[in-house]
């Protein structure tokens, strides 16, 4: 089912052992448009204001109570490797995350099988010719959204699919604060993200946009 990205963001986070935040912000694959990471708002318990929480560790999120049950406890979070949430995360990073979770890594297909998961205390050489980046979701709100034949909008947020936490849409506005309307834009058409500009770039054009929400 589909569901507004926004409608996620603030919900709480509870751990095996009692409730650890709320979601401050999602962490997806760029080329996938997968989230694959949390970023959880942990408040006072941890001298660090975020942690990462891989997908992998998710229940299915409870939409009405506004709530996310992960398989981690709060002590098994507190001495996790450090992340710069505000900064794109390398894959070094997810190796380290990952030889501490046990998570699966999921780009390591083709080399360790599907969805393989590296036993502890192994080294996956990270230094490769794909390494890619995680991006931040809401670091995206706000992009210039460019079809072929000119601008449409600014990105605005996101629809996922929450059986497999694939960001189908995004939600665009256009047109000006007085006459704007929201426009679903599917992620398959985006053909690239300028992100040194802030722009999305389609390789639609205009006319072929017609999923409109309600403003």
């Amino acid at each position: 089912m589909f569901h507004d990205l926004y409608t996620l963001t603030g919900s709480s986070v509870i751990a095996t052992d009692g409730e650890m935040g709320s979601i401050r912000n999602f962490l997806f694959d760029d080329q996938s448009w997968t989230i694959r990471y949390l970023v959880v708002d942990v408040g006072s318990w941890l001298t660090r204001r975020a942690v990462v929480l891989a997908i992998t560790a998710v229940e299915q999120p409870d939409w009405v109570k506004k709530a996310l049950h992960v398989h981690l406890s709060k002590e098994q979070v507190r001495y996790s490797p450090d992340v710069d949430t505000e900064k794109p995360v390398s894959r070094q990073q997810e190796v380290a995350m990952q030889e501490y979770f046990g998570w699966p890594i999921y780009w390591a297909d083709s080399e360790l099988g599907p969805m393989s998961s590296i036993p502890t205390g192994r080294k996956y050489p990270v230094h490769t010719k794909g390494d890619s980046h995680l991006r931040s979701a809401w670091d995206l709100a706000g992009y210039e959204v460019w079809a072929t034949d000119g601008e449409m909008g600014r990105v605005d947020g996101f629809i996922m699919d929450d059986a497999s936490w694939h960001l189908g849409y995004l939600d665009v506005k256009s047109g000006d604060w007085l006459h704007s309307r929201s426009v679903l834009v599917p992620t398959c058409w985006v053909n690239s993200v300028s992100w040194a500009d802030h722009r999305v770039n389609l390789h639609r054009a205009q006319a072929w946009t017609g999923t409109l929400k309600a403003s």
